[in-house]
């Protein structure tokens, strides 16, 4: 790792710290010291804190081979034991005490994220390999077969799968009281995302099961805060929808750079066109959800998630203040929001995910 690249994580994770501090009471935020930053070579942990120096570690290792995501969730554990030591006088108490376990929902932070800790993506990835029952590999194959060049076999297969994961998620959240939520990020974070991306997030929350939610991240290459899109659920909810909005994305640029050669329309065009390839397919999707087919003993299935609340008591837990944002309208390409319209329309989500990217994202599988 570079000198360069080394200060520019450095700076990353100091502005890390700086915007959780201010999530927090200000009668805490104002007491909380700013700690010494360093990164060490450590292979047996991926961070620690230290009083004595009112120092934060982070591994080499952690950075090189995980996303920031991954990184974050480390930060902010150390940062717990920091608001615990210094304000909750903890001490006394073992490392994972009450104190720290408070600190951890003031900041949202993951009580196991150090050590050995599996961290999200990691989870993410062996969990969803073998899915919730043998309904994951159904779904895999039903996706595959999804690319079939026969289109009335393609939106049939695509179709099934999607009530399938709808009864899935009906069956798991009644039978399953255990079940494991993870976050993970979907995309890069950036300085701006497109309105495609904020159409993304709600197809993803309305069709996927997940939960969304626009947070604050660093963007190395720029070296300023930005944002992103961190997604909440379970490990298999995860692996389909970051692989629904890779695959998205994908297609939205392809799709675009084909179109766009019939004349020139700018950036704002292609911004126009991407959106338009969601709200297609949405309508798809919709469309679905009003053809209810019969399933076992003749029950009805349709693509209507069912309310999760354990899902969206983790969600509350791990974001306790959310700040709904509006955005003013803009001036629309009607012909480019029409054209990616029809794109979506006869758009088919194909090819399982194969495994998650260095973004924290899913990167399609081979074929």
């Amino acid at each position: 790792m570079s000198l360069e690249r080394e200060g520019r994580i450095l700076r990353g994770v100091a502005c890390e710290w700086e915007c959780a501090r201010r999530m927090l009471d200000p009668a805490l935020a104002r007491r909380l010291r700013r700690p010494l930053f360093m990164l060490d070579d450590a292979t047996s942990r991926w961070g620690s804190w230290s009083a004595e120096r009112c120092e934060i570690r982070m591994s080499r290792a952690l950075i090189d081979r995980h996303p920031w995501d991954a990184v974050r969730e480390v930060l902010f554990h150390e940062m717990a034991h920091q608001l615990a030591d210094e304000l909750f006088d903890a001490r006394g108490e073992t490392a994972h005490g009450p104190m720290f376990l408070k600190a951890c929902r003031l900041l949202g932070a993951n009580p196991r994220a150090s050590g050995h800790f599996t961290l999200p993506t990691e989870q993410v990835r062996r969990a969803a390999a073998h899915g919730p029952d043998r309904s994951a590999e159904r779904i895999r194959k039903l996706l595959a077969l999804a690319g079939s060049s026969n289109p009335h076999e393609a939106d049939a297969a695509m179709l099934k799968a999607h009530q399938l994961m709808a009864r899935v998620e009906a069956r798991s959240g009644a039978a399953a009281p255990e079940r494991e939520f993870f976050s993970i990020f979907v995309g890069r974070p950036a300085l701006r995302h497109s309105r495609a991306h904020y159409h993304l997030a709600a197809l993803l929350r309305d069709f996927y099961f997940v939960l969304p939610i626009w947070v604050p991240a660093y963007v190395l290459d720029r070296s300023r805060m930005g944002r992103a899109l961190e997604i909440s659920g379970t490990a298999f909810q995860l692996r389909t929808a970051a692989y629904v909005y890779a695959f998205m994305q994908r297609v939205i640029a392809e799709e675009w750079a084909h179109w766009a050669r019939r004349g020139t329309v700018g950036r704002r065009g292609a911004a126009v066109f991407g959106v338009g390839v969601v709200e297609g397919f949405r309508a798809r999707l919709a469309a679905a959800r009003s053809r209810p087919r019969a399933g076992a003993c003749g029950s009805q299935l349709a693509l209507v998630p069912a309310a999760d609340p354990e899902l969206a008591d983790y969600f509350k837990r791990r974001h306790p203040h959310t700040t709904r944002v509006g955005r003013s309208a803009a001036r629309i390409h009607r012909g480019a929001l029409q054209a990616g319209r029809e794109v979506g329309n006869r758009l088919v989500v194909s090819q399982p995910a194969a495994e998650i990217g260095a973004a924290g994202g899913l990167l399609p599988g081979p074929g």
